[in-house]
């Protein structure tokens, strides 16, 4: 989903909308003015029932942000930072930088959005009557607000994923079975057989003459499948990051020089490589068995060319604990993690001894997830990606998705392992 636009920051979180938005409120302002032009009676002017139809999508829209902004503060409260939100044709988003990583924690950030819309609910159903004082009209707005806010509460906490009630259940598997895999698992089934059941009771209904209410169920339905899938493809795709050891996805873009080597054969060595890789590798510093550092162009740079065959590259050691590293036992998601960490774009792949075995990249890393997905991509796209050191299409998310797993996979794991 794009960023879409910002209209107002709360407590420093962007409120934005999509354009598809703007296609939504006029789509359900037209249905309520046409449910307002037949209900009141006597009959209105046009322009009434249009307001009427205008300011019930309006509120309708305001009563998804709250129901959001509800999930938000109680996502702050658990030490979770909420980078938007957004409203869209299907109703509202709250990004977050990660998942809350305590089972009880994510069922409150789920429950407090249904909590807000049912609460709206009871307000304005309890507050129509007494409307009905300044004026019927916003009797009927309190009613079919207070309603809509009542379906949009119930409707959240039907137990299946994408829908909060989904999450709430995932939670509670998570907490009683100790398994956040396990919560997805069972929550991404149900979210599969109550989207089919949808599907299947909308045309159901469309048979049976009921028109619009059975094509939006069977379009309700059939979002959640999708949505579920995306689900269900994020859950393989973390399994693939922690099956996945560095080692599988290493490669040896370094070189290795002896320290007694003068820079100008380093100078020569970056001369002998392609325009587009020159100076791309690292070049380690050795001595006989004995790793001794790294050196980078800077030397080059300098020095002026007479003092090139003076000056040896150990005179310019760098330490190899300044470059970013991760041994080739750990699993690959926390090479994606120092990777971003770091400015250099890769990290240097340590054997079990602790020595120089290779280096890895996103590149690197992305074409072994993609093997593991058996997901084949055209070449270049590949070669793009390589290029310019960056994720293909497709796994350009894997940064936050590690974000994700570093604040819910470790923890839980230190959690099971002391208990």
């Amino acid at each position: 989903m794009g960023e879409g636009w910002t209209l107002l920051t709360f407590r420093g979180i962007p409120l934005r909308i999509q354009p598809s938005w703007l296609f939504a409120l006029a789509i359900f302002t037209t249905l309520f003015q046409g449910r307002y032009s037949t209900e009141i009676t006597p009959a209105v002017p046009l322009t009434v029932s249009w307001g009427l139809g205008l300011a019930t999508a309006l509120m309708l829209f305001l009563s998804v942000l709250l129901h959001e902004l509800g999930h938000a503060v109680m996502a702050v409260r658990e030490g979770v930072k909420v980078l938007s939100i957004t409203l869209f044709h299907l109703g509202g988003i709250a990004r977050v930088e990660k998942e809350c990583n305590t089972a009880m924690g994510s069922l409150r950030i789920a429950a407090a959005g249904p909590l807000v819309s049912l609460l709206l609910a009871l307000g304005l159903l309890l507050s129509a009557v007494p409307a009905g004082g300044v004026s019927p009209l916003l009797t009927l707005l309190c009613t079919q607000l207070g309603l809509l806010n009542l379906m949009l509460g119930l409707f959240n906490l039907l137990p299946g994923l994408p829908l909060d009630g989904g999450l709430i259940l995932k939670a509670l598997v998570w907490q009683f079975s100790g398994s956040q895999k396990r919560g997805m698992q069972v929550a991404a089934a149900s979210g599969r057989a109550l989207s089919t059941l949808m599907i299947v009771l909308g045309g159901l209904l469309l048979l049976q003459g009921g028109g619009f209410n059975g094509v939006m169920l069977m379009l309700i339905g059939w979002f959640g499948l999708g949505a579920n899938r995306s689900q269900s493809q994020m859950l393989v795709l973390h399994q693939v990051l922690r099956d996945l050891k560095v080692a599988d996805a290493a490669s040896r873009r370094f070189r290795v020089m002896e320290s007694d080597q003068p820079l100008r054969r380093l100078s020569q060595l970056r001369l002998q490589d392609d325009e587009a890789k020159r100076g791309a590798d690292w070049v380690l510093i050795c001595r006989g068995p004995h790793w001794l550092g790294w050196v980078d162009d800077q030397p080059l740079r300098d020095l002026p060319v007479q003092q090139w065959d003076l000056q040896t590259v150990g005179d310019h050691l760098r330490p190899l604990e300044s470059l970013p590293s991760v041994a080739d036992s750990a699993p690959i998601w926390q090479a994606i993690k120092v990777i971003e960490a770091s400015d250099q774009g890769r990290a240097l792949v340590l054997s079990p001894a602790g020595l120089p075995a290779g280096t890895v990249d996103r590149m690197d890393i992305a074409e072994a997830v993609l093997k593991r997905l058996g997901v084949r991509l055209p070449p270049p796209i590949l070669d793009e990606a390589r290029r310019h050191n960056r994720y293909p299409m497709g796994l350009v998310m894997l940064p936050q998705i590690v974000e994700s797993m570093a604040a819910t996979s470790e923890p839980s794991d230190r959690e099971r392992a002391s208990t």
